[in-house]
């Protein structure tokens, strides 16, 4: 009856909006279909009773926010660790989402020394769901009546494998493109709101600092939305690869043809990331292509001001783009008595209050949509104007794609993507080559 009762409450939450708050209040209402008339009235409460934490523990937090959130983190963790007495927090910095997916990994492979709690790239849920690396959500949040009304459901599927809340939503962002604002406004450079109107926006601004844009190529993630919005599936209903079809072939020739011209270039290797912001910094790139998460970072390097602006529209109309940022997940393998502590900090670091210390704090966007109607969310988009471009697209920020395969699919595309870019490729002969290698990557996953 505990299984069908959190099915239910799952399904009705994927049509609902929805919350990462601290709420621990009383089951939300349910109808007749819900709740059948046998169901004893105290099951919630006895339920409840599994998930207490009982005697004192300590835990373990792994995160990846850098070392300019210390405070920020050491901050929010004391708060939490003096609002009660039996559980201590001990954050742990592991580095990048691929240090944390790639420590996880193998601590859920040798079945010892998991955190009890853990951040997550959005782009490792489906595989940590796939892999039983998470724990299934449900039953806690039907347990313990978790508030589930004020996340989008984008933001909430973004968490989800296979319809199991494996995860919960953090730390948000999405694309954005960051530009020399001060640049823009002396040379009256517009900002473009279709791809066609790009070309011209990249040349100006190539022609004003050095390079109009710069690709990042170490994540996929902020080219794929270039490539969806144009009708690209990149896997297809029968789990193979589109990327070699013509229009993605197309979008690819179109990236290359900006670098080609000097307009722009794919950001690869070591450090690719920080030495794309630093060229950024020192004015010898007009913009970037990054997440808005980053936009306290360049702001506080730059000195001049710095715009923000949403993708341009693809040449079909669409403008979407995908969530990214972490999610919050608890390892599976630990202990319950672990696992209770966890999923008690867990409703603490999304609650509303540490919402906005974190969108403040961090550049991440609230992601409470009660916050955006607050005083202090009102004073947030006062003193952060530039995010107005996000809140203006919040209903076209989507899930990511949800595919066991994704993380070896992408690391695949990337490489393929640099030898065409960078390295002198032949586009429509690479793209076959690579889709024959994503194709296996796919039945692999499924064999």
């Amino acid at each position: 009856m505990k299984k069908l009762l959190a099915l239910l409450l799952t399904a009705c939450m994927v049509f609902a909006l929805c919350a990462c708050g601290g709420s621990t209040g009383a089951p939300a209402a349910e109808t007749p279909e819900e709740a059948p008339a046998e169901t004893p009235a105290e099951e919630p409460a006895e339920s409840a009773d599994k998930y207490a934490v009982n005697e004192p523990i300590e835990i373990v937090w792994w995160h990846a926010l850098e070392e300019q959130y210390n405070d920020l983190v050491n901050e929010v963790v004391e708060e939490f660790n003096n609002s009660q007495d039996l559980i201590t927090v001990k954050p742990q910095y592991i580095g990048a989402y691929k240090d944390v997916n790639e420590a996880l990994v193998a601590a859920h492979a040798a079945g010892t020394g998991l955190p009890a709690l853990c951040v997550a790239n959005t782009d490792y849920v489906a595989s940590y769901g796939a892999g039983g690396v998470f724990e299934n959500l449900d039953p806690y949040i039907a347990a313990t009546g978790y508030d589930v009304d004020d996340f989008s459901k984008g933001l909430l599927l973004s968490s989800q494998y296979d319809g199991k809340q494996v995860a919960m939503p953090f730390l948000h962002s999405t694309q954005v493109i960051y530009y020399n604002k001060t640049v823009a406004d002396e040379n009256n450079i517009e900002i473009p709101e279709t791809i066609e109107d790009f070309p011209a926006f990249l040349e100006a601004g190539a022609k004003a600092c050095g390079y109009g844009t710069v690709i990042p190529g170490w994540d996929q993630w902020y080219f794929e939305t270039l490539y969806l919005n144009e009708g690209v599936n990149i896997i297809n209903d029968d789990n193979t690869c589109d990327l070699d079809s013509e229009t993605a072939v197309n979008v690819t020739k179109m990236l290359k043809d900006w670098c080609d011209k000097g307009w722009a270039y794919l950001a690869t290797g070591t450090d690719a990331s920080a030495a794309m912001r630093q060229k950024f910094y020192d004015g010898e790139a007009f913009s970037t292509m990054h997440t808005s998460s980053l936009y306290n970072n360049y702001c506080d390097k730059c000195d001049f001001e710095v715009g923000m602006a949403w993708y341009p529209a693809a040449s079909t109309g669409s403008k979407n783009s995908e969530v990214g940022g972490c999610v919050l997940g608890i390892p599976a393998l630990n202990d319950q008595a672990t696992k209770n502590a966890a999923w008690q900090f867990l409703q603490f670091l999304c609650g509303k209050e540490v919402n906005m210390k974190w969108a403040k704090g961090t550049g991440y966007t609230p992601t409470r949509l009660s916050v955006l109607t607050t005083d202090e969310g009102i004073k947030f988009l006062e003193e952060k104007p530039a995010f107005q471009c996000v809140f203006d697209n919040l209903d076209l920020i989507n899930p990511r794609i949800q595919n066991a395969a994704w993380s070896e699919l992408a690391s695949t595309w990337k490489n393929y993507m640099d030898v065409m870019l960078n390295q002198g490729g032949d586009i429509d002969e690479e793209s076959k080559n690579m889709v024959v290698e994503i194709n296996e990557i796919l039945e692999d996953s499924v064999s």
